[in-house]
């Protein structure tokens, strides 16, 4: 049975997602805001009742601890899903685009070092296109290749392009999604 990897499998799994959305959602309210600042108001207020005790204090201490250590991973399961979302949306983008280099479809499962060598080839593609008169031009990745191969004459260094010249930032193809 294939689950899509982050969605949840038991009723309390989704209970917890719909929850967190929620509770992710509210905590960026103006609500939200009040009611803390308002939380912050009452301890302030309360402290010549306590008489500023090491008690009242810890009351505070301890209550903005464990919401600040709830919300770290409520702010992280909200900027995963946000993440995830945008990369669908790129993925989409590039792939109904004609020209655009397939290769950057799940490019985000790529190591730091692939990345970095397509970051590499990619700068190399903007030194050529601020040399373009056409600033209409493609610079795909195969495009570029096919351009060098070619001898393409709109840049000086066509005959080297980014891919001959660099053979090193030939970017590597992406790995299989896992199952």
């Amino acid at each position: 049975m294939n689950h899509h990897p982050h969605r949840p499998r038991s009723s309390l799994g989704r209970a917890l997602e719909r929850a967190s959305g929620t509770i992710t959602h509210w905590s960026g309210s103006s609500w939200a805001f009040a009611l803390a600042s308002l939380t912050i108001l009452v301890w302030v207020v309360t402290g010549p009742l306590f008489g500023f005790s090491d008690t009242w204090q810890l009351v505070i201490n301890t209550g903005t601890t464990i919401v600040t250590f709830l919300m770290v991973f409520l702010i992280q399961r909200a900027q995963n899903k946000e993440s995830l979302a945008v990369q669908l949306k790129l993925n989409e983008i590039v792939a109904a685009l004609e020209g655009a280099s397939n290769r950057l479809i799940d490019i985000e499962n790529l190591s730091e070092a692939e990345l970095d060598v397509i970051h590499r080839h990619y700068h190399k593609l903007a030194e050529i296109a601020k040399h373009e008169s056409d600033i209409r031009r493609s610079h795909s990745i195969e495009e570029a290749r096919h351009r060098s191969r070619a001898g393409h004459k709109s840049h000086p260094r066509a005959s080297h392009g980014p891919l001959e010249a660099g053979a090193a930032c030939e970017p590597p193809t992406a790995p299989p999604p896992t199952q």
